[in-house]
């Protein structure tokens, strides 16, 4: 699969091939001629240590380069990426999540770090934090309520000015200021975060009415999926627009200063385009000791996957972050130097589960026996077949439950406990069996059953052009008829569907009784913050969920469970606690899981790059297939080489 591409291969033959695969017109992709942006002279503030107490500020004006022209970037120096931006960036700013930045801005547990970074880097294949602008790792206090640690003397600004404490507590303060997304989403976690001196800063956790803190979880979660930005500019940014929230948010930033290895150099309609920044702090021996390989990273915004796949195809996209349908057939029938981070079927390593949810106040749906019964009825291996072209693990691989396929997450419970409430599908007549021993039969001979003298009718649904759950969904609906449930398909737009998914604080409509949403993927808190998500009840009343636990399932030992988790450190108390939260899962099936599918997709084309992270590289740590400027994955841009003609 490795190997190099040993023929010639007609760009015909290949466009047609991926005709077959995607099922799609097979666009030519011809790239837009731009006008040249114009450049700029930009002056720049250092600050030169000296060995006396005080330190000198010298202003210094560079001299302008002439850069390469943004539509015939050199491709010896550029890596391409697809399936990050679908459109036009709208700005920069990192304190917003409307920025639609998909290469420079993405916070979260494997945040982006190509332009903005973070303190440490969550690493998903052995779930550790490694320090980036930290210095070290992080300490917890004896009662683990406080986190300590220290930056990183190296750190700079891309203004030249030093990374500092003051800097993350201030991003903090700002965030909870606004009510950011970030501040909305930890303020219930975190008190305060200090500047204790220059270097070192102290997260408090806020303390339950124990003393203890309220999530010991999500506090160290903080630390590496959210970004530290400089107190100078963001009070620039303030002041600016007036303190006024929406403005601020609103603020596309073309000013911003950051702290990671790229910036922008050009974006427009067709692309997006970042170069590096060859003073980057980490090419200190603190950190990387070298610059990343690519001076370029380049994103062409396509219309769609097939656009993008038969651009892989054609060595015009080096790291594809989108499901490229049959992706095999690209090395197996073709030869081409494609590969992905497993050499063989799933190809990729699952973290997130797309789950099938009920409306639980649907007539009928609020029945365990209706609920399982469709959910024992599907046939899982046609959905890996199809939807996922067998880009997922299957059932009788990893026996569903509520973790993730990765070992650390199925060593969190007791399997041999649980094995006899798991299913691995198309078990038609089970389902039939369940329904007949709960009452629920076709009393009047149509051919469908009825609860309380109603029918079982019911709509599942999924965002429109999403051509993978749409796929699942219509398999959903076979297993239904074949158990006397009527189930139709119905494929609202996205707009439209967000919109009536997460809110949460009124019943769902007509034709939403079965619908996809997605699950978390993998970061600190997991597999507790995925089980949050999918269970607690807090959830429920909010006008604007985009948390989780969207068919308003509750339960009270549940949020006991999620309430106890965090706190306790003891692995055996932990596994007891996870077992019991999956036997509630599988026994109550509010929801089911209809495939394991990866954090993000990760397929590389070696026709101008060698090096990409795959299973058993020898890397150490290893590097994830997180397309190279996600969380750890970031490393593997520094071992990237040219190939060799």
């Amino acid at each position: 699969m490795k190997s190099r591409l040993s023929a010639v291969l007609s760009l015909v033959v290949v466009a047609a091939m991926l005709l077959s695969a995607c099922a799609a017109p097979t666009p030519q992709v011809i790239e837009k001629v731009v006008e040249k942006p114009v450049e700029k002279v930009v002056q720049q503030t250092v600050v030169v240590e000296k060995p006396v107490e005080k330190q000198v500020v010298v202003t210094v004006t560079p001299a302008p380069t002439k850069a390469p022209d943004a539509t015939t970037l050199p491709r010896n120096e550029t890596l391409y990426f697809n399936g990050f931006q679908w459109g036009p960036v709208v700005g920069w700013n990192p304190y917003s999540n409307s920025m639609n930045n998909a290469m420079a801005i993405a916070q979260g547990s494997n945040a982006r770090v190509t332009m903005f970074e973070t303190p440490y880097l969550y690493n998903m294949l052995d779930g550790k934090q490694y320090p980036l602008l930290a210095d070290g790792d992080y300490k917890w206090n004896d009662a683990r309520t406080e986190i300590t640690f220290k930056l990183k003397k190296a750190a700079r600004w891309s203004d030249g000015t030093p990374v500092t404490a003051e800097d993350v507590a201030y991003t903090w303060a700002t965030h909870v200021k606004y009510n950011t997304g970030v501040g909305a989403g930890y303020k219930d976690y975190i008190e305060t975060v200090q500047a204790v001196d220059p270097q070192t800063v102290v997260i408090k956790a806020k303390l339950n009415a124990q003393g203890k803190a309220v999530n010991p979880l999500v506090v160290a979660d903080y630390v590496s999926s959210n970004y530290v930005l400089q107190k100078a500019w963001t009070q620039k940014l303030e002041q600016r627009n007036g303190n006024d929230a929406t403005k601020l948010l609103a603020d596309t930033a073309e000013d911003v200063v950051y702290s990671g290895p790229y910036h922008k150099f050009f974006t427009d309609d067709t692309k997006v385009v970042l170069i590096r920044n060859d003073n980057y702090w980490g090419k200190d021996p603190s950190m990387w000791g070298k610059l990343p390989a690519p001076k370029y990273l380049a994103h062409t915004i396509f219309k769609d996957n097939a656009a993008g796949s038969v651009a892989l195809a054609q060595g015009e996209v080096d790291v594809s972050q989108q499901f490229n349908s049959n992706i095999q057939v690209l090395w197996e029938n073709y030869g081409l130097p494609v590969s992905t981070y497993l050499p063989k079927p799933p190809y990729g390593i699952g973290a997130s589960l797309p789950t099938a949810f009920y409306n639980l106040k649907a007539h009928g749906l609020d029945q365990v026996a209706v609920r399982k019964a469709i959910a024992i009825a599907v046939d899982y291996p046609a959905i890996i077949a199809n939807a996922m072209t067998n880009q997922s693990a299957t059932f009788e691989q990893v026996p569903r439950s509520l973790m993730n396929p990765t070992p650390a997450e199925q060593a969190m419970y007791d399997r041999e406990a649980v094995k006899d409430l798991q299913w691995t599908g198309n078990d038609i007549e089970g389902a039939k069996k369940l329904l007949d021993e709960a009452g629920i039969k076709d009393t009047d001979g149509d051919g469908w059953r009825e609860y309380q003298g109603k029918k079982l009718s019911y709509v599942a649904t999924c965002p429109n052009g999403w051509s993978d759950w749409q796929a699942a969904i219509e398999i959903v609906a076979a297993a239904g008829k074949k158990i006397g449930i009527d189930i139709t398909t119905n494929y609202p737009e996205w707009s439209v569907y967000q919109t009536v998914v997460t809110k949460s604080d009124a019943p769902l409509p007509v034709g939403y009784d079965i619908f996809m949403m997605w699950s978390a993927g993998t970061g600190p808190t997991m597999p507790w913050g995925r089980i949050n998500n999918l269970l607690n009840s807090k959830w429920i009343g909010l006008s604007s969920n985009w948390i989780g636990n969207w068919g308003q399932y509750k339960n009270p030992r549940v949020d006991e469970l999620l309430e106890a988790i965090p706190a306790e450190t003891d692995p055996a108390k932990l596994k007891a606690m996870y077992t019991e939260l999956v036997k509630i899962y599988l026994t109550d099936v509010p929801s089911f899981t209809l495939m394991y599918r990866p954090e993000l997709f990760h397929a590389v084309n070696e026709s101008v790059w060698t090096g990409f992270p795959y299973q058993g590289d020898g890397t150490n740590p290893p590097v994830p297939p997180l397309n190279l400027i996600n969380g750890w994955s970031i490393a593997g841009l520094y071992n990237l080489k040219l190939v060799k003609k």
